[in-house]
Parts: C-alpha cells; sequence; structure tokens
C-alpha cells in the first residue's frame, strides 16, 4: 500500500472518533507537515468521502455518506429473511468483498428473523448506510423489546440478566425453532455490534470492548445496529471454527463468556449467587471460557463457587480463563489445586 494511501485510510478511520483533532493526530502518526495533512483532508472532501463544518479553528470533519438507505415493513408471519435480503440489499452489497457479502447477509438475515418470529411488533424499519470505510445495517421493530422478551420468558429478576444470557449463545425462547446462536455470533463477527431496547444499551466491539449502559428514556422495540469495515479480513468460517470447530465435533459447544457483563454497575463480584448468575446453562457447553477483561478483583466465594463447586457436579463442563490479573489467576489455580 502507498504511503498516500496509509494516510487516507488512517483518517477514515479515524475522523469519526477525532472530528476536530483528526488533522493533529494524523501529523503526529505519519510525521507530516500541516500541510501534507491538509491536501489529504481537501482530497477526501473533493471526492465526497468528508465534509467539514465550521470555520479554521474550530473545523470538525465527518464521514460522508456514499448511500443510505431505510425501508419500512410491516411485520408479518409471511415475511422471509432471506427474500427481504435479496429484495432490499443483495444488489447493492455485490460491490464488497465476498467475506463482507458473507458475514452482512448473515447478521441481517439472523437479526430480521428475530423480529419475525419473536418480536411481537407492528412494523420493521431495516436499512444500511455505505460509509467510506464501513457499512451498517440497521434493523428495528416497535415490538415488546428483546431483553424485556427475554426476561419474561426465562423469569430473570433483572433484564441486564438477558444481557448476560445473550453473550453466552444457546438462548432461545423458541427452542423448537431456534438454537439461539444468532445474536452469539453476530455480536462477535462485526466490528461493532449493539441493540437498544427499553432502558438497556448493549454494545459489543470486535476489540474486546463490551458495555452495557442505563438510559434515562425507554426506547419502544428494539435496535441493532451492526457495522463493519469493508476491508475486514474476518470470515463466518473462521468464527463458527472457534465455537463450533472440530474439537467440539462441529456442534455449537464452546462458549466465551465476558464477566465484565455481570457486573451492575460498580459492584464487585464476591458472592456465590452471582457465580450462579454466571454458571447458569453452561452446562449445555464442552468448553466454556471466562474472559476477566474489565474485572480487577473478584471474592474467593465467587471462585470456589465457579472452579471448585460447580466443577464437581458438573465434570463434563472444562471452564477454562483468560486476560486475569495476577491475584484472580493466583487465587483460580489455588482453588483448583484444593479440589
Amino acid at each position: 500500500m502507498r504511503n498516500s494511501d496509509k494516510i487516507r485510510d488512517f483518517i477514515l478511520d479515524n475522523v469519526e472518533d477525532n472530528p476536530k483533532s483528526i488533522s493533529s493526530m494524523t501529523m503526529k502518526h505519519f510525521g507530516l507537515s500541516r500541510q501534507a495533512v491538509s491536501h489529504n483532508i481537501r482530497n477526501l472532501i473533493k471526492e465526497g468521502l468528508l465534509a467539514a463544518k465550521g470555520n479554521t479553528r474550530n473545523r470538525e470533519y465527518t464521514l460522508k455518506p456514499i448511500t443510505d438507505k431505510v425501508f419500512s415493513l410491516e411485520i408479518s408471519k409471511d415475511l422471509q429473511e432471506h427474500n427481504v435480503w435479496t429484495q432490499y440489499f443483495e444488489d447493492y452489497f455485490k460491490q464488497f468483498n465476498k467475506n463482507i457479502v458473507g458475514i452482512c447477509n448473515y447478521g441481517f438475515t439472523e437479526m430480521f428473523n428475530n423480529i419475525v418470529d419473536h418480536s411481537d411488533g407492528l412494523e420493521s424499519i431495516i436499512g444500511y448506510t455505505h460509509l467510506p470505510n464501513k457499512v451498517m445495517i440497521f434493523v428495528s421493530d416497535n415490538g415488546i423489546g428483546i431483553f424485556n422478551k427475554i426476561a419474561m420468558e426465562l423469569r430473570l429478576s433483572d433484564k441486564r440478566e438477558a444481557i448476560l444470557e445473550l453473550s453466552k449463545g444457546k438462548l432461545t425462547t423458541d427452542p423448537d425453532n431456534h438454537t439461539g446462536e444468532g445474536i452469539f455470533y453476530t455480536s462477535r463477527i462485526f466490528d461493532r455490534f449493539s441493540i437498544l431496547s427499553g432502558d438497556l444499551f448493549f454494545s459489543h466491539s470486535h476489540l474486546g470492548d463490551w458495555l452495557i449502559e442505563d438510559k434515562e428514556e425507554e426506547t419502544k422495540g428494539t435496535h441493532v445496529r451492526m457495522v463493519i469495515s469493508t476491508k475486514s479480513p474476518r470470515t463466518l468460517e473462521e468464527l463458527f471454527n472457534e465455537f463450533a470447530g472440530e474439537q467440539y465435533d462441529y456442534t455449537f459447544n464452546g462458549t466465551h463468556v465476558p464477566l465484565l457483563l455481570t457486573k451492575y454497575g460498580d459492584e464487585k463480584l464476591v458472592s456465590r449467587s452471582q457465580a450462579k448468575r454466571v454458571l447458569a446453562r453452561f452446562e449445555r457447553f464442552t468448553e466454556v471460557i471466562l474472559d476477566f477483561t474489565g474485572v480487577d478483583f473478584v471474592g474467593q466465594a465467587f471462585v470456589d463457587e465457579i472452579f471448585r463447586v460447580y466443577k464437581l457436579k458438573n465434570p463434563k463442563t472444562k471452564i477454562l480463563w483468560v486476560k486475569a490479573n495476577e491475584r484472580i489467576d493466583t487465587m483460580i489455580k489455588g482453588i483448583i489445586s484444593k479440589s
């Protein structure tokens, strides 16, 4: 890749998060003069890839959509997700690399199928926005709301538990017709995946960031957004192999659980009841990876419940852990050695 292409890509990849400071960021990253960076930015504006507003001192830059499409559909059981993709998305998405088309097709059809089968809504808003370096797909409905639905069906005490259960996979309120794999895989294959429903916002990025936010205002229905770089090298096959590959007899028997989703606010993970919340439905998997990213402290009872008590009762489920700090890692190894 030519250096000029690297500069352009850097600007496009970072301008959304740094609309006012993208010029200085680019100067520092490449060791360029202000004049050289300004030349690249002017070219991106001329090509219709960037938009600028404000005077020189307070100028902000934003990505300019190449296309932006929105469609409204009446929800009915007769709607087939693959037909909706073919009618509204397929022709436009042919321009992207094969792996991107596969990811977007999978994500859209899984999320739209959830709307038809589970939302109890009357209307869906779907569409896509193609930006210079990525494509965003959105799927919304005006139904009961995904977190409300799961909390009611599974009799969960807190709607935030629905997000934790979704992150594990194999969660469905209709086991006769669904495997519960859709959101698990979709949330992990896109660069960024988010759900806004009720008063909760959930998001995940491919960098490993997980987020739950409480919103002051209730949002009716469910609103899903999926974003991926048009240059992403990821493939569905690689993701499926990670959790349903040869090591799992080609079935969805492995899962990855971010413990950060177990925490409510600033609480610490110290009790057996919190551990049991984590352990719910682990018996459906042969291997579980607990991710301690963002968790700096756990209690002895929490660890004992997971790595000794549960393991004694469920020896067929292998529990591993990653990204634990030294204190947590030592505590886990100590409890395992005594069991």
